[in-house]
């Protein structure tokens, strides 16, 4: 069984046992999650699609970690003047564990 589902904006294609990493939320480490914007669940029967989300399906989930990606750097320039800046980013992500996928 497995089920695409959104978060911030984001959608992933889950199945039980799967660790996903999803834009920072906001619960401690080891805590249960719950993530209820289920766009389609698929088992051994037809597959379930929402509009624009599935009535009753939500895919539960464990913190596992939260931590930050690689630092981006963004630099800007222009010619003859001499600007230059040079600036870096790291986007904070959460690990989730994919505990199990619920349809009532």
């Amino acid at each position: 069984m497995y089920a695409i589902v959104e978060s911030s904006g984001f959608q992933y294609s889950v199945s039980e046992g799967d660790i996903i990493q999803v834009p920072r939320v906001d619960a401690d480490v080891g805590a249960a999650h719950e993530l209820d914007k289920v766009l389609l669940v698929s088992g051994e029967d037809t597959p379930l699609v929402g509009k624009p989300y599935v009535e009753g399906a939500s895919v539960k989930t464990k913190v596992i970690n939260h931590s930050r990606h690689d630092k981006v750097l963004v630099f800007k320039f222009k010619r003859r003047v001499k600007y230059r800046k040079l600036r870096g980013h790291r986007q904070g992500f959460t690990e989730l564990k994919i505990d199990k996928i619920v349809v009532s």
